[in-house]
């Protein structure tokens, strides 16, 4: 219920704990999937580096574990004192989990703890707890797999990271400079919003070598864009109850974004920039907000435009 009312999925305690975290850590295997369903990051890192398959592991909720790593929890991600999630479990379970993370696709190396994975500020991170730990993005990483549209703004890409399938988009930017570099770097962070099920983030973002390249990375979606759904003959039927769903998702994404201080500028609201997700859940996408040194002074798709 609380969810449906619009409760925060992400939202942090005082010790960077978050809703999955604590159920986790509790054996609430019921809660753990519904957060899961409901887009919890699960990879979120605690205060102590902790993510909340270290604590699925530590206090041998072997179900839950399990359920989080076939969701994408990382095994071999350390927290402050260099532990992983495996090394907090027992033999049994370790191997379990070793095996089915292979079978995933995930590498066993482990990941060193970073501190300067948070990007936030003590002043935004109480107040909305939209930022994920993990922005910096290694673009060596990365692995494109298929290209899926080029227009003005760049090329878009399907590819993988860290066993994951994603999005990346590859922004064209004419005379890339240091201070074009500065404001990107200023600016991503703050389309990494974990808060919301109808608001879809940015991930995080690097810049490609070897002429740098601006490069946003998001989830991918299997279904497209609400475009893509309406135009482009997927599979799925869209009657009227699917189209009044849909209507409420972008609603409530776009209630929540204008609640956020300082408003996020320079989105513009159309089809295109509607991500349907696999079950059929309407998610803005913040990868196709605009930068300020993005294609300054033009405006694309003016049919969408609010007449005010």
């Amino acid at each position: 219920m609380l969810i449906m009312r619009g409760a925060r999925i992400n939202v942090m305690n005082r010790g960077d704990d978050t809703p999955l975290h604590l159920a986790a850590s509790h054996g609430h295997r019921d809660i753990v999937q519904k957060l899961m369903q409901f887009k919890a990051d699960i990879n979120a890192v605690n205060e102590h580096g902790n993510t909340p398959l270290h604590y699925a592991c530590f206090w041998g909720h072997e179900q839950v574990a399990e359920d989080l790593v076939g969701s994408g929890a990382l095994v071999s991600i350390a927290n402050k004192y260099g532990e992983t999630p495996t090394d907090k479990a027992k033999t049994p379970l370790r191997e379990v989990l070793k095996e089915r993370a292979e079978k995933l696709g995930q590498s066993l190396t482990k990941i060193p703890y970073k501190d300067t994975f948070w990007k936030g500020t003590t002043r935004t991170r109480p107040r909305n707890g939209t930022l994920n730990k993990l922005a910096g993005i290694d673009f060596k990483q990365l692995s494109l797999s298929q290209k899926l549209n080029e227009n003005q703004s760049g090329e878009l890409w399907k590819g993988r990271w860290q066993g994951n399938d994603i999005v990346i988009k590859m922004l064209k930017i004419r005379d890339w400079t240091t201070r074009k570099s500065r404001d990107f770097n200023e600016e991503y962070p703050k389309l990494r919003i974990f808060s919301h099920p109808n608001v879809l983030p940015v991930l995080g973002a690097c810049q490609a070598p070897p002429a740098p390249h601006p490069i946003v990375i998001s989830h991918w979606m299997p279904y497209g864009s609400l475009y893509n759904v309406l135009h482009e003959g997927t599979n799925f039927v869209v009657d009227q109850m699917q189209a009044v769903k849909f209507a409420f998702d972008i609603a409530r994404g776009m209630a929540f974004l204008h609640t956020l201080e300082p408003l996020i500028p320079r989105h513009h609201l159309n089809s295109r920039s509607v991500m349907i997700d696999e079950d059929m859940t309407a998610r803005i996408s913040m990868a196709d907000v605009k930068f300020s040194f993005q294609c300054p002074g033009r405006m694309y798709a003016p049919a969408w435009v609010a007449p005010e």
